[in-house]
């Protein structure tokens, strides 16, 4: 099923603009998202074809099934509970069984953790970017040899510098375990290459040292360290550095990097809104989507204020969340009986032969 068979088949419930346009914060430059509310026909809702969501390719049209759509505003999840309260001139189709559905019957002290626990998370999104932008990877992926190291008295060099000095080759060397000595070797060098020795790595493209079979007296030449720890470290960072590059908006990194804060300025922008809006819930009980302060916002997403000013306003906030969060009069949780009673009362109507 697609987004225009719904329409076609009178399954649309609610269809709105969100997004930037819904906050107020759209510019010139902004995408058109759209949300919308379908049920399935009755044949498919009660057979094993259910469909809970229905996007296009670039996810800025995402449809949610009735039920499916129930189900997020009851565990008070920001992106639905902001449809409930979408402004009126953002609404392009609203069926009136849609009334049902209203923000109070949804609206919980459970906002504390989606909306604000949400801006965290971004938060911390935001902090890996900015890792990311100031310590830039090579592309040229390193290897074991890399993250080994020769022991010299008090101090080690690396291996590859010490090869050279030796005027040794790393495919002459051979390894052996040194028994309670984690990441330790003893090492051996083949010098007429009658030994059979394995190397340091068996190929450039090897995660491990290789061992050796070492004969009865052959004579180590050096000890090896081989700090594991930092290369499995390095691979985990190098790979999540390249697929960023990969996947991330060109447009969007450029705009970042002329402004030159190091920091993703419309992931700080959005997580400074969710946190004000779920402090406004809490304390007021009320959840505004169309902000007041358009202009600190898009300053935020220019990058006209530095990081460390957005970590104390959002950590300023957290602490009014939680201050709020504990007087705040919303009940604890939503009712799931009362909730399950509307929307069997909207589906009975919807199938009402």
């Amino acid at each position: 099923m697609t987004i225009q068979e719904i329409k076609e088949k009178g399954l649309l419930l609610f269809e709105c603009i969100s997004g930037s346009k819904a906050y107020g914060l759209d510019t010139p430059q902004s995408d058109t998202d759209l949300k919308g509310v379908f049920y399935l026909p009755k044949e498919k809702f009660y057979g094993l074809e259910y469909t809970p969501q229905i996007n296009n390719e670039t996810n800025d049209e995402v449809y949610y099934e009735l039920g499916r759509f129930v189900e997020l505003l009851y565990k008070n999840n920001p992106n639905l509970l902001e449809v409930l309260e979408i402004p009126a001139d953002c609404i392009l189709y609203k069926h009136p069984l849609m009334d049902k559905l209203s923000v109070e019957l949804f609206l919980s002290k459970l906002c504390k953790d989606t909306f604000a626990g949400y801006a965290h998370s971004q938060i911390r999104k935001a902090r890996g970017y900015k890792k990311k932008i100031v310590n830039p990877m090579d592309k040229e992926r390193k290897g074991v040899l890399d993250f080994c190291y020769i022991l010299e008295g008090y101090s080690s060099v690396p291996v590859k510098e010490w090869l050279t000095k030796s005027h040794f080759l790393q495919e002459q060397c051979g390894l052996s375990c040194i028994s309670h000595s984690k990441g330790m070797y003893a090492l051996f060098y083949d010098e007429d290459k009658t030994r059979g020795y394995k190397g340091i790595i068996h190929n450039p493209a090897a995660n491990e040292v290789s061992l050796s079979s070492i004969e009865k007296g052959d004579q180590q030449v050096a000890y090896l360290s081989f700090n594991i720890e930092a290369y499995s470290m390095y691979c985990k960072e190098y790979k999540e550095y390249w697929e960023w590059v990969e996947e991330r908006n060109d447009a969007r990194y450029m705009n970042n990097q002329q402004h030159g804060k190091n920091y993703d300025s419309k992931n700080m922008m959005h997580t400074i809104r969710l946190l004000q809006v779920a402090e406004e819930i809490l304390r007021d009980g009320k959840l505004n989507v169309r902000r007041t302060n358009r202009e600190q916002l898009l300053n935020i997403k220019s990058g006209k204020m530095e990081y460390d000013d957005l970590l104390t306003m959002a950590n300023e906030m957290m602490d009014n969340i939680n201050h709020y969060a504990e007087t705040s009069t919303l009940q604890d949780k939503p009712d799931m009986e009362r909730i399950e009673k509307v929307l069997v009362e909207i589906r009975e109507e919807l199938y009402k032969a």
